[in-house]
């Protein structure tokens, strides 16, 4: 691989011009088409095989043009202190809204009158009216959703509070100031690695292309693939992190090559030769992580992780092509001022990862159990993990939704805020015994009558739980109806649809990590040619991505340093944040464990003691590898200013991650690891090295490739 990757490397140097014409080609296409594609829908949320989904699928059947996946709003009136809503004004200032609801849109199912519709409270002091859609969120037009605020502005003025909620307001992720901060701080620590504005521009350049044209791609085809609205802010966030320390790579390899003596386009050839098979092994850990997210039969979370990986398959082509293409326009100015005046430091001068290396060379052990107890800590609250899927009550105080949440729980109770939809699949009398057995029940405030369909064969009944819709309480609930009451009669609901995915996701754990943990160490296996190696890595990676889930559970569920991160309300942890976490934590901390001991493996090979190819390998890697997660903890950094909860969890649990993974396990546990097992380190059955092909990630058969062609010249020149 190397071999061929050299060759490429040294092809497209050459080449530049034609290489950098058909990437700008490649965005220019992508940029059209995003440009020129219908806008995009909401991803239809589906859970095949859960009796949730099956009661929406049975609703969509028997209630044609319910709109029982469309989207629901909530105005809440709230009458001042003292004061009641039945009141004749009041009263009045509420139908006049409900007319105005009415004729605003034509894709609204129903908007109902609170005062026929029993939805005023017990003390009469507030009041809601419901508006069903017939489309979802992500569909609603711009003058359905004006027209819904637009009703409760003109109400406010009336003296009366009035607050909007529900998932009618729902838009896409707003994108804050937060991500443009990371790129910056991606580029001063570039700057500071390399010594030069050149050097620095390079990764940050062909991050933003290749993000460009996946994002591109991804919003060109979301109306056709269905893909939801969080799929390009995923797949941007993925991009930009690995695009840029890919890139670092490969530019950094280049310019210890050149330090050697190399010319030009020699140095890029090894380069990619070299760091390119780094780059192209990690990049496939990532793929496969992303990939494996099929394992859970999610289609949204399945389009996500395709086009993430997508957006990754993409980084790793432009750091094959388009880095030594553009290594060629920059010339000298990719090396910093002292190295092109000669007076930059020795390369074999010890540096802070050598120094670093020795230490944890001498005291392994010590390293070793402070590392782990460390991580050990940190994962505790990991124990505690309570997970579901964040509503309005997660969202900021200052929000509309926020408050209308906190209105209605208010004067109802919180079980208003997450009422179950009972679908019964039967006529009147079925429909009547399963209210009968509901009631029978504890933990519910209310139940109404069952609502039959036209035809007679199938029934709704709405549920309002006492508690709030992510408490074990309500759980409880939604358990003990199914339980109690036969399989014709089926529960669903956004609570209930909550409840599912959460199992549907511990389900599908175990076989994601054996999934994606063993073709991970299949692949590190060889890489390495090595079984204790990916051993240790998978083990790592392990230790990390738990303390990571502590310090989420810490923080967003327990609400430690909460105010420090925008983190309003504590709840649950988001259902697929574990799955999440485990997906593409795994194949980031790849990237540094291939990067980091690679370096080490080729040491080795070359015929350095365990111990000095350690060090070898911090020399030539450690300070790549620091600024590459510096740069990718800042990246996922910025996504924690979103005001969407899942966007800000996501990005705080990446950058933690990465934070333990890259610091911690890769930069300590994995010296002082390697460190203690010496040669051992290195073992792989005699049977096992026979089978597995080789593919010179260290570069052994491109040094004889380049003897034998420098060899050979000379015999070329003399014919």
């Amino acid at each position: 691989m190397a071999t061929f990757l050299y060759k490429l490397g040294r092809s497209a140097f050459r080449r530049r011009r034609l290489v950098a014409l058909l990437w700008v080609a490649l965005l220019a296409v992508a940029g059209i088409g995003a440009a020129t594609a219908p806008v995009a829908t909401s991803s239809s949320f589906s859970i095949p095989g859960t009796e949730a989904q099956r009661a929406f699928d049975l609703l969509e059947e028997r209630f044609p043009g319910a709109g029982a996946d469309g989207a629901t709003a909530r105005i809440v009136f709230k009458a001042p202190e003292g004061r009641k809503m039945t009141e004749a004004g009041h009263k009045a200032v509420v139908e006049e809204t409900v007319s105005a609801l009415k004729s605003g849109s034509d894709q609204i199912v129903s908007v109902t009158d609170p005062y026929t519709a029993q939805a005023v409270s017990r003390d009469g002091s507030t009041a809601y009216v419901s508006v069903a859609y017939k489309v979802n969120a992500m569909e609603l037009t711009d003058e359905t959703r004006e027209a819904l605020t637009q009703a409760g502005e003109n109400a406010q003025g009336k003296g009366l509070t009035v607050e909007v909620g529900g998932d009618a307001l729902q838009t896409m992720p707003a994108t804050g100031a937060g991500e443009i901060v990371g790129v910056v701080i991606a580029g001063i620590v570039l700057v500071l690695t390399f010594g030069s504005l050149v050097a620095a521009g390079l990764p940050l350049l062909t991050a933003i292309i290749g993000v460009g044209i996946g994002v591109s791609s991804i919003t060109a085809l979301a109306n056709v693939l269905d893909l939801g609205s969080t799929t390009s802010t995923l797949a941007m966030m993925i991009g930009l992190a690995v695009g840029i320390d890919y890139a670092l790579f490969i530019v950094s390899r280049y310019r210890a090559e050149l330090a050697e003596g190399r010319d030009k386009e020699d140095a890029a050839g090894r380069a990619v030769g070299t760091a390119g098979s780094a780059v192209v092994f990690a990049g496939l850990t990532v793929v496969i992580a992303l990939v494996g997210l099929a394992v859970v039969n999610i289609p949204m979370l399945t389009k996500m992780g395709f086009a993430a990986a997508g957006t990754v398959v993409i980084a790793v082509l432009i750091a094959l092509t388009l880095i030594p293409a553009l290594l060629g326009f920059a010339g000298d100015k990719v090396v910093g001022r002292k190295q092109r005046k000669g007076t930059a430091t020795a390369s074999d001068k010890p540096n802070g990862g050598t120094r670093w290396a020795r230490f944890v060379i001498r005291r392994p052990v010590m390293v070793l159990v402070v590392g782990v107890l460390g991580l050990g800590a940190i994962a505790l609250p990991a124990a505690s993990l309570e997970m579901g899927l964040p509503d309005d009550g997660a969202k900021p105080t200052s929000t509309s939704e926020r408050r209308a949440y906190d209105a209605l729980s208010d004067g109802f109770g919180p079980g208003f805020n997450g009422p179950l939809l009972v679908v019964v699949d039967g006529d009147k009398a079925t429909a009547d015994r399963a209210v009968s057995t509901i009631k029978g029940l504890e933990g519910w405030a209310a139940v109404t009558p069952a609502t039959p369909n036209k035809a007679g064969d199938a029934a709704m009944i709405t549920v309002i739980p006492k508690d709030r819709p992510s408490s074990t309480a309500t759980e409880g609930l939604v358990h003990d109806i199914r339980d109690a009451t036969g399989d014709d009669v089926l529960v669903t609901g956004a609570t209930a649809m909550n409840i599912d995915f959460s199992q549907k996701m511990n389900d599908a754990l175990v076989p994601y990590l054996a999934l994606v943990v063993g073709l991970a160490f299949l692949l590190l296996t060889l890489v390495f040619r090595s079984v204790l190696v990916p051993l240790k890595a998978a083990l790592g990676f392990l230790l990390s991505v738990v303390a990571a889930l502590g310090a989420v559970v810490a923080v967003f569920q327990w609400g430690w340093l909460g105010s420090l991160f925008g983190v309003e309300q504590t709840g649950p942890i988001m259902s697929m944040m574990p799955i999440f976490m485990v997906g593409v934590v795994f194949g980031l901390a790849m990237d540094y464990e291939v990067f980091l001991v690679t370096r080490m493996r080729e040491a080795y090979v070359h015929g350095e003691r365990p111990g000095e190819a350690i060090v070898t390998g911090f020399r030539h890697s450690a300070r790549v590898v620091v600024a590459a997660a510096v740069i990718m903890i800042a990246v996922f950094s910025g996504f924690i200013g979103m005001t969407d909860q899942m966007i800000k969890m996501i990005g705080f649990g990446l950058a933690v991650a990465v934070l333990f993974d890259a610091f911690v396990v890769r930069m300590a546990i994995v010296p002082a690891v390697l460190a203690l097992l010496g040669h051992k380190a290195w073992w792989l059955p005699k049977w096992l090295d026979r089978i597995l092909p080789n593919v010179d990630v260290e570069g052994e058969g491109l040094a004889e490739h380049i003897s034998t062609e420098g060899a050979a010249k000379p015999d070329l020149v003399k014919a």
